[in-house]
Parts: structure tokens; C-alpha cells; sequence
């Protein structure tokens, strides 16, 4: 847990100037994704805030929350069941790890949401919210993408493999550009129901979207998808959530909302 927690922050074998293109290319990725939300991040500063808080502690999370609980179900599963039978019923057996994830991930990028709408005292109109989750999720799936961006350049990766191995190479920043996507928009959705006083069911949902995205791995693992097919699986989810949820944000005019 702690090596996996230190992992964010320490790239050995990779230089500077490639963990410099891994942010840029996270910030590049998120930029895209957050701009049709349209956050007002100079006016409301205390969404730098919301941003940075979701990254650290949604990544915090995951290390010292999610791999544990995941780790003690699949103990669980493997003490009831063969391995045998597990791969032969994996496509139920990956259930409860895929959900875990998602409850853990989407409460962690609600908390700084959460907070902020509390300081202000639940005046949040339903588009700020929207908002407000957007940016949460941003901040976490942009820390996440520089994560992955710099593993991929300290596993070798270069620009020709992309001349040799074509899209194939690229697969890796291909989904983290729709991942990150993913987070502000299941992120948003929260934030939304927040202000409508259904936290819980919009977290609840919030959640199953994020577990239906997951299950990729899932399908990839029993060798229902193929790699490339899993990335085409994660996009469509991805873009499908952020339309729904794009035109949530501009169904009406943002009334005047707090600071």
C-alpha cells in the first residue's frame, strides 16, 4: 500500500523532461474534458482547492482503502472457491473488487465537494454543483493520467514504437484521456445530485457507472474483449456519461450561485 502510495510521486529511471510531457499531456487531457463545463476557475479559486484536495485524497484513498478491502475479498473468494471455479465464473466473481472501486473512488472525489458545499451553507444552485464535481473529478482523473503517463515512460516507451507497433502504442494515453472523462463526468453527476438533496442516490449511481466502466478489465481478463476492444468499451462509456451529463449543465442558465 505505502510503495503503491509513493508510486505517484517518484519515477525512478524516468528524467525529467518525460515526467514534465506526462503532466502536460494529463493537464492537456484534462483542459479538453473541462472545458464544455465551463468551471469558473478564476472567479471561485476555492475550486483550485476542490481540485487539488480531490487528487490527493482520492489517490490516498485508493492506496490505504481500495487495495485493501479489494485484496480481502478476493481472499474471501479464493477461501470459498477454487481457483478453478473462480476463472470459470469470473465474469461474476470480478463484481464485488469492480464495485469496491467505484464506492471508494466516487465518495473520495465527493468529500472536497462535500466540504465546500457545507462552507457554504448548501446554497450551491445545481449547475454550481454540477461544477464543482466536474472539477473534483478533474483533479483526480489529471493526477491519475500523469501517474500512468510517467509509468508508461519509465517502462521504455518511445515514439518509435509507435512507428512499429502503430495505435496499439498509444493505448495507454488513449485511455487515460477518456478516463479522466470519465471522473469529472461521474464526478459532476454527484455534485448535481447534491444540490437536490440525493447525494446518496446520484453517489449510488455515480458509482455503478464507474464499476460498469471497470468491468472491462473484467471482460478483457475472461477474453471477452480484446485489448483494443476494452479501450472502444471504456470510450463509449465515457463519452456517452460526459454527453448526458454535459447537457445537464447547460439545460438552463446558471442561476447566481455562492462563492
Amino acid at each position: 500500500m505505502v510503495n503503491f502510495f509513493i508510486s505517484a510521486f517518484n519515477f525512478p529511471g524516468t528524467n525529467w523532461k518525460l515526467i514534465l510531457l506526462a503532466i502536460a499531456i494529463g493537464l492537456i487531457f484534462g483542459a479538453i474534458w473541462l472545458a464544455p463545463y465551463r468551471p469558473p476557475l478564476g472567479k471561485k479559486p476555492q475550486l483550485w482547492v476542490v481540485a487539488i484536495v480531490s487528487a490527493l485524497l482520492t489517490w490516498t484513498a485508493i492506496a490505504f482503502v481500495q487495495i485493501p478491502l479489494q485484496t480481502w475479498t478476493g481472499k474471501a473468494l479464493v477461501h470459498f472457491w477454487s481457483p478453478i471455479i473462480l476463472t470459470q465464473w469470473l465474469l461474476l466473481a470480478g463484481i464485488p473488487q469492480i464495485l469496491l472501486s467505484g464506492l471508494v473512488q466516487e465518495a473520495s472525489k465527493l468529500a472536497p465537494v462535500l466540504f465546500y458545499w457545507w462552507r457554504n451553507k448548501k446554497s450551491f444552485t445545481p449547475q454550481f454543483g454540477l461544477i464543482a464535481g466536474a472539477v473534483s473529478g478533474a483533479g483526480f482523473g489529471v493526477f491519475e493520467a500523469i501517474w500512468v503517463h510517467n509509468q508508461i515512460f519509465a517502462s521504455g516507451w518511445s515514439w518509435a514504437m509507435v512507428g512499429t507497433s502503430g495505435f496499439t502504442a498509444l493505448l495507454g494515453f488513449w485511455e487515460r484521456f477518456f478516463s479522466i472523462a470519465f471522473h469529472i463526468s461521474t464526478s459532476a453527476l454527484v455534485g448535481y445530485g447534491l444540490t437536490k438533496r440525493k447525494g446518496w442516490q446520484f453517489y449510488l449511481l455515480a458509482s455503478f457507472l464507474h464499476g460498469l466502466t471497470n468491468y472491462g478489465i473484467v471482460l478483457l481478463q475472461s477474453n471477452r474483449l480484446t485489448t483494443i476492444q476494452e479501450e472502444i468499451y471504456i470510450a463509449v462509456l465515457a463519452v456517452g456519461i460526459s454527453a448526458v451529463v454535459i447537457l445537464l449543465r447547460w439545460r438552463k442558465p446558471i442561476l447566481q450561485s455562492s462563492s
